[in-house]
């Protein structure tokens, strides 16, 4: 718990200093199509097995959708079966739409470093294979300062004794992934999965984000 609240308030500080698996009946093809407005923004982030990090940023205020997919494969319209084999390049991702007015990208960051261990490579807990790694895909150039920048603050933090090797990509074609995957947590809170990994995971992910909460 030291550790997240070290991490919550190295970001509060740097702001302040900027001043600124089985569904075959369904594959959804590319979408290419969900851009940035005046009022909704996008961000995409892979933090191991995406039930558990979908799980968290749906508590958020400020974000107003958060859709399980894959990103980063050389393989078009994968499925789930084809990304578990981790052959096809793709990272289990959470695609976030969000109200950049009540929520602001440096603070979808931070949650996304506190709703994983961005030290184990291609690893988390006993979730292991290319498809959990670590990796903030960036859709401008403003996030990609942004995220180089907190990588950098966290790393020289001492948050953690290993090195973070959290990957920072442009984003590619995002593939929703199959019916059953989406709102997973909230559909199945009573699976052992959901009730002994992705449970606690969220607990933390509360009280460290208690304050910027949905009401």
């Amino acid at each position: 718990m030291k550790k997240y609240l070290l991490l919550g308030c190295l970001f509060a500080l740097s702001l302040a200093a900027c001043a600124q698996k089985k569904d075959k009946k369904v594959k959804v093809p590319a979408d290419m199509e969900v851009k940035d407005t005046d009022s909704t923004a996008i961000a995409t982030f892979g933090g191991g097995c995406f039930w558990c990090t979908e799980a968290q940023f749906q508590y958020l205020d400020g974000v107003l959708k958060v859709e399980s997919g894959y990103m980063g494969g050389e393989v078009a319209n994968p499925t789930y079966e084809q990304v578990c084999t981790g052959t096809t390049g793709h990272a289990e991702v959470i695609r976030v739409t969000y109200d950049p007015r009540k929520i602001d990208y440096p603070t979808l960051l931070q949650a996304f470093w506190v709703s994983h261990d961005p030290t184990t490579l291609n690893r988390q807990g006993n979730d292991v294979g290319t498809q959990y790694r670590s990796v903030i895909f960036y859709h401008n150039e403003a996030q990609l300062k942004d995220a180089e920048h907190y990588k950098k603050e966290l790393a020289a933090s001492g948050a953690y004794k290993d090195p973070i090797v959290t990957e920072i990509a442009k984003e590619g074609p995002f593939y929703k992934a199959e019916n059953y995957h989406q709102d997973y947590y909230s559909q199945n809170g009573s699976q052992p999965y959901c009730y002994y990994v992705i449970r606690p995971k969220l607990d933390k992910f509360k009280k460290v984000f208690e304050k910027k909460l949905k009401p």
